[in-house]
Order: structure tokens, then C-alpha cells, then sequence
């Protein structure tokens, strides 16, 4: 269907004060259809129906880390809800191979009290039917949106609505942090708002999803969509919550039926057990790949820290007719843009096309040892997003992309002169480097190996290589149109690849 126009999105002042402003709370990001399909599901049994109460307005604000912009000056709305009900385990049946052909039984059941979070356009002539829900990420010890922070720019505009689940038992209860930070969980955050909901632990994190994603399509009763009526729910999960979403794909789709897309975004080797202690015990396998017999399209998108650094290149698997691997050379599992510049981005700074070099991604918090990575991970992220969407909706399955090259034992990535990774999907920022853009060898602060590298071509290497600073600028453009041309890069992103070129300068 016809694209529709962007709405306004007036410049904001003072973005990086902003961003400060919410640098407290989005400090564990770095860290890391109709109502028919209501009645399908185990064995000819549902998605069962969650009772749903809101919006939440006690306490403080809604807690994500996720957004440092006013939604309201682009046309959004945020509104939070509670869900609470009777959620189910689900019990292997047989070995669980590799190949993540999976079946499950509906197992013991608990109550459980969690909450979603809703992003939609104010306007309901704006929104277009697709809804993406987000498995909060929970790896720094409470609820983040790392897949809302990369794509929000092409989701505003394409009018699509947002919603992410607080799935697990560490957003709601709280519980281990890598940064030390002990409990951290909404409950924690904000008592006087939170201080009801209840999580019975992770064996039911599953079924709470289904729930959540059930919630959305409901008819009657108070309604997190606002009026709005859902056409597509694409389910998404970054990093920790990609391990949840292989599972999910693997051996709750095929009993859910809810979703008509998966986003499984920088997985590592392996997934998240179906059933944890002391509900069972369920052994997984160390290599799994997504199930060849899928039932809706599936978009696996990998970054070069996955690759090695988090074990997924054991479960690399060729396309199929309902599955994707995008490979994204020069990009890290976390970059400049995931931890500071897209919390205040409007779609319309050269800052995330630029590379900048930054040794500190989260100021007085975390610091790494060298400059993290600023690739244009976001970009690529975004022209897969809508090229999944374009999937869902009319067939069309999106480009097969190449894999980054990877050879020799131990497994490396092989790079070229510069350093740079060969092979992959390719951007401006490798076809036109001024850097090396690495997802691997750093060092420092917690997180830090996830953050990748950036270090800066010198002069000397800059002349040598494009001449001037308006011939880069020049190459840039060309670049930027090929990967558009290619469907990497969408092509309201590709104007802000020759913003950032212009601004580059030479040293010495």
C-alpha cells in the first residue's frame, strides 16, 4: 500500500540535554488479524484472555528506558497498561534437536501481573494496522527498548504502533544486574505504580507475551489500541530478548498462533530454555536454528559481535521460504546510536549517519578503552523492519543478503587492509571508510566487549584514499544510493548519509 506521509517533526532544542535527562534510566539498554486467532492454539485450545486495566496514571511516568523526545511533537501518544490473569508453562515433548523443529504440551499454570506499554499515533488516520511488540530487554536488570530506540524514526513515519511487554520476571520483580546495580525491577523503581504486579518467573514469560500480543486485538472491555484495530502484530526481541524470541518462534508459534511476523534481532548461539526450574527442567541444545516449516516470515538480523563474540555462527542457516539472515558487516551488538544519539533522534540529524569517535557511551557510567562502534547498524535495521513488514503484508520476501566472511580455526572474521570486515551487508561507512568499524576487540566497563570499535583513518590515509573532502562527500552520495537501490538502506534515511559526509574533515 502507498507509503504514507511523514508528519511533522519539528527540531528539538537541546537534544543532548535531553538525552542527559534520561541517561539514569536507559543506562541498562548499553547493557545489553482479527479476533479468529484468538481461538486457535495448543492442540485446538486459545491464547487465554488477560484482563486488562488502565491506563495506569499513579506514581511517576511510565518507566522504559527507551525515548528522550516529547512523543506528542511527532504526532504519538504513550499510555500504559496493566495485564493480569492465568499464564501456562509449556513441557518439551521428545528431544529438542537443532534444527528447532519443536513441540511442546501445556504445562503447570500460574497467576501472574505485569504491564505494556503503548506507543500509537494521536491520530487514528495515521496509523496503517501494524503493531510491533517488544520483548522488553531485561539483561542490565530492568525493562529496556532497544528495538523501539533503532527503529522508532521509520516506525513514526510508516504510522505504525508500538507495544512492549514486560515479559520476564526481572523487569517486573527485579533481580541481578550486571552493572551492579542490584534490584532493579519496575517494582523497585516506582513502588506507588508498580507495587501490584506480580511475575511468577520465566517458564511463563511466554505464554505472558501471547497474552500481551491477545490483548492488543480485543474487542471489549478497556483497550490499549485506543479505538485503533490491529491488521498485523510483527513480534520483536533484541539480544537477551532475541534468545526468548528464537524460542518462541521455535515452540510457542506453532500452539500460539498470534503473530504474523518475528523480528529476531542479534541473537547468539542457542536460545532460552522453554522451562526453567522449579516449574521443569528442559536441556537445550547448544546450536539451534529457526524451524524450516515456519508459518509466518522470519527476520534474523546479526551484527559482527554476534557472530564470534556471542556464539551465533555455529547456527547460521541458509534463507528459506519464510526465513532471512541479514549479516551487517561493520556494525556492533551495541553502538553510539543504541546508547546515546537515537534516545533524542527525529529522523532528521546528520549525527546518526556520522562517525563519531566517543570512548565513554554512557558519560560518568560506563567507560570502554577505546572509541565503541558508530556504524549504521539503525539504517540497515530499519530497511529490514520494513522489508519484514512488506513481507507480512503482500509475500514479498525481502533480499537475501550475504554473509560476512568468516574463515579459518578458531573461526575469525576475515577483514580487509583497513581492518574493515568483508563480505556482509554493506554500507556507505565500509564502501567509503574514513574508519575501521569493528564489532570486536574492545575492552573496559561492563558491556563494553558488546560495543565494538571505531578508530579513525589519519589524514594522510584519508587523502590517499578519496583525494578530497568533496570527493568523499561525492562517494558517499553514490554509495548511499547503491545500498537504497539494493534495499539496505530505505530511502528516507539516504539524504542524511551526505549531510554527515559533508561534515567531515580531513586532519592535519
Amino acid at each position: 500500500m502507498p507509503r504514507k506521509p511523514a508528519h511533522p517533526t519539528p527540531r528539538r532544542r537541546n537534544r543532548r540535554e535531553a538525552t542527559a535527562r534520561v541517561l539514569a534510566p536507559v543506562l541498562a539498554l548499553a547493557l545489553a488479524t482479527g479476533c479468529g486467532r484468538l481461538d486457535s492454539g495448543p492442540g485446538g485450545g486459545r491464547v487465554a484472555t488477560a484482563r486488562v486495566e488502565g491506563p495506569v496514571t499513579a506514581g511517576r511516568p511510565p518507566f522504559v528506558a527507551g525515548t528522550a523526545f516529547d512523543l506528542a511533537s511527532v504526532g504519538y501518544e504513550q499510555s500504559e497498561w496493566f495485564l493480569s490473569g492465568s499464564a501456562r508453562a509449556f513441557e518439551p515433548v521428545g528431544a529438542l534437536g537443532s534444527d528447532g523443529r519443536w513441540e511442546v504440551a501445556p504445562g503447570a499454570t500460574a497467576d501472574y501481573r505485569t504491564r505494556i506499554l503503548v506507543h500509537r499515533p494521536s491520530d487514528p488516520a495515521r496509523f496503517d494496522g501494524t503493531v510491533v511488540v517488544e520483548w522488553l530487554n531485561v539483561s542490565g536488570g530492568l525493562d529496556a527498548a532497544p528495538d523501539w530506540i533503532s527503529l522508532h524514526t521509520e516506525l513514526i513515519r510508516s504510522g505504525h504502533a508500538w507495544v512492549g511487554v514486560s515479559a520476564q520476571y526481572v523487569g517486573v520483580e527485579g533481580g541481578f544486574s550486571v552493572l551492579g546495580s542490584g534490584s532493579t525491577g519496575l517494582k523497585k523503581v516506582d513502588p506507588e505504580r508498580y507495587g501490584s504486579l506480580s511475575h511468577p518467573g520465566d517458564s511463563f514469560s511466554y505464554d505472558i507475551f501471547s497474552q500481551a500480543g491477545a490483548a492488543l486485538l480485543r474487542r471489549d472491555g478497556p483497550d490499549p489500541m485506543g479505538g485503533l484495530r490491529p491488521a498485523r502484530l510483527v513480534a520483536a526481541g533484541e539480544s537477551q530478548s532475541a534468545f526468548r524470541m528464537t524460542t518462541y518462534v521455535n515452540a510457542i508459534d506453532p500452539v500460539a498462533r498470534l503473530f504474523d511476523g518475528f523480528f529476531v534481532h542479534s541473537r547468539g548461539g542457542g536460545s532460552a530454555p522453554i522451562v526453567q526450574p522449579p516449574v521443569g527442567d528442559a536441556a537445550m541444545p547448544a546450536s539451534v536454528r529457526i524451524r524450516d516449516d515456519l508459518r509466518v516470515p522470519v527476520l534474523t538480523f546479526q551484527t559482527e559481535s554476534d557472530l564470534i563474540g556471542l556464539g551465533f555462527l555455529p547456527d547460521r542457516q541458509p534463507d528459506g521460504p519464510m526465513f532471512r539472515l541479514w549479516e551487517v558487516a561493520g556494525t556492533a551488538h551495541a553502538d553510539i546510536y543504541t546508547l546515546f544519539v537515537g534516545f533524542s533522534d527525529l529522523g532528521d540529524t546528520p549525527d546518526a549517519a556520522a562517525v563519531i569517535v566517543n570512548a565513554e557511551p554512557i558519560p560518568g557510567i560506563i567507560r570502554c578503552e577505546s572509541p565503541v562502534n558508530s556504524g549504521p547498524a539503525h539504517f540497515v535495521l530499519k530497511a529490514a523492519y520494513a522489508a519484514l513488514d512488506r513481507w507480512v503484508r503482500s509475500g514479498e520476501a525481502p533480499p537475501a543478503g550475504p554473509p560476512i566472511a568468516v574463515s579459518g580455526s578458531p573461526a575469525a572474521i576475515e577483514r580487509d587492509r583497513f581492518g574493515n570486515a568483508k563480505g556482509g551487508i554493506r554500507t556507505p561507512h565500509l564502501d567509503v571508510p574514513i574508519a575501521t568499524l569493528s564489532g570486536e576487540g574492545q575492552t573496559g566497563g561492563a558491556f563494553c566487549a558488546l560495543f565494538g570499535t571505531t578508530t579513525p583513518f589519519d589524514g594522510a590515509t584519508l587523502r590517499a584514499l578519496h583525494g578530497s573532502e568533496s570527493a568523499y562527500a561525492a562517494a558517499v552520495r553514490e554509495a548511499a544510493a547503491r545500498a537504497v537501490a539494493e534495499g539496505w538502506i530505505l530511502p528516507a534515511d539516504e539524504p542524511l548519509f551526505g549531510a554527515a559526509a559533508d561534515r567531515v574533515r580531513f586532519p592535519g
